[in-house]
């Protein structure tokens, strides 16, 4: 129980990753503000919550508009009083050619993916500032880093932006005793992974089950993510056995990106 009534915010907390990092986070002992676009998915996870005997708060949210945030904030610090954790999770995607990509996409991709992230973190640090405590933890990807399989060039742009964000942001909140840190997942099984599968399957006239076995075999540990891996960094991250790290982007992708 290494974060004991600490409070965490995760935003996309209603599946997937967001999921398993509020999971994670409370059997870790925290109290968890479940946000989420989906509200009943993100009732599901304070569901999930409540079996570790820790309160939980849902809040329905799209984090792509500013009011949004600012009041899905201001109810959380009603709620519990503080904010000690901030996991900005919520993304978007779609499997997309370059060429194929619209304006409608950029918009839609970057409104949630960077727009989201960095909103999410300025107003979250706006109440760990005066009380010179927090930790900020922003879901990127291997996308951002290069990664050839993303799923469009939009999305390795909107987790190149949270991986330059995190960066900056560090250095600027660190004088407040606030570590910003980002996990970049690799491939993951989750409901938005495996739609993008099933997309790519079709277009190369395969069986998702082959698709499966060609994605884990790029893979040097041979087996894709599942959510519970990045929640398990996610933890360390927010821990006091990271209180020194800051600024840092962690691959959890089986060995695809070697740095």
């Amino acid at each position: 129980m290494i974060l004991t009534d600490q409070v965490a915010l995760v935003t996309g907390a209603g599946q997937g990753i967001g999921k398993a990092c509020a999971i994670a986070l409370a059997e870790a002992g925290a109290h968890i503000v479940v946000a989420d676009i989906n509200g009943p998915a993100a009732e599901e996870t304070a569901a999930a919550v409540s079996r570790f005997q820790k309160r939980s708060l849902v809040l329905p949210t799209d984090v792509g508009d500013l009011g949004q945030i600012d009041a899905m904030v201001r109810r959380a610090i009603e709620a519990f009083g503080r904010i000690d954790i901030s996991v900005n999770n919520a993304g978007v995607t779609r499997r997309a050619d370059i060429m194929d990509l619209t304006e409608q996409d950029w918009d839609r991709i970057h409104r949630v993916n960077a727009k989201g992230v960095f909103f999410c973190l300025q107003r979250v640090a706006q109440e760990m500032i005066p009380r010179r405590s927090g930790r900020i933890i922003n879901i990127a990807s291997i996308a951002g880093k290069g990664y050839a399989g993303t799923s469009n060039a939009a999305y390795a742009a909107s987790k190149g932006a949270v991986i330059a964000l995190t960066k900056t942001a560090s250095q600027q909140l660190g004088r407040h005793n606030i570590n910003v840190n980002a996990i970049c997942p690799g491939v993951t099984r989750t409901a938005l992974s495996e739609a993008n599968l099933r997309v790519r399957a079709e277009q190369e006239g395969v069986t998702t089950d082959e698709m499966e076995r060609r994605r884990a075999s790029a893979i040097p540990l041979q087996r894709a993510n599942d959510p519970e891996d990045i929640a398990a960094m996610a933890v360390f991250l927010a821990s006091p056995g990271a209180r020194n790290i800051t600024g840092q982007s962690y691959n959890v992708d089986g060995g695809i990106i070697p740095d």
